[in-house]
């Protein structure tokens, strides 16, 4: 019984804040699985073909996005137990 009680305080909400970080987790799938806007070899970067760079961009570019993501929603549960101070 004590856990039913606890249950509507760890109620999941969606917030735009939650929204916007879900959106920086599926930009990545989405760019990845339309090969068709990068399966060309031109413009080629130091001689490295646009198929394989765009590629490797998007590894950093995951990374970037995954990291704000991760700040938003931990800033986001912050917020929401009164503990605003970063």
């Amino acid at each position: 019984m004590t856990q039913s009680a606890a249950t509507p305080d760890r109620r999941q909400v969606v917030t735009p804040t939650r929204v916007i970080a879900g959106l920086c987790l599926i930009a990545p799938f989405v760019a990845m699985l339309w090969v068709s806007s990068y399966a060309r070899i031109e413009p080629t970067l130091i001689g490295i073909p646009f198929f394989y760079w765009y590629q490797m961009a998007w590894v950093l570019i995951s990374t970037v996005l995954t990291m704000i993501a991760y700040k938003l929603v931990q800033r986001e549960q912050r917020a929401r137990k009164g503990g605003g101070s970063q």
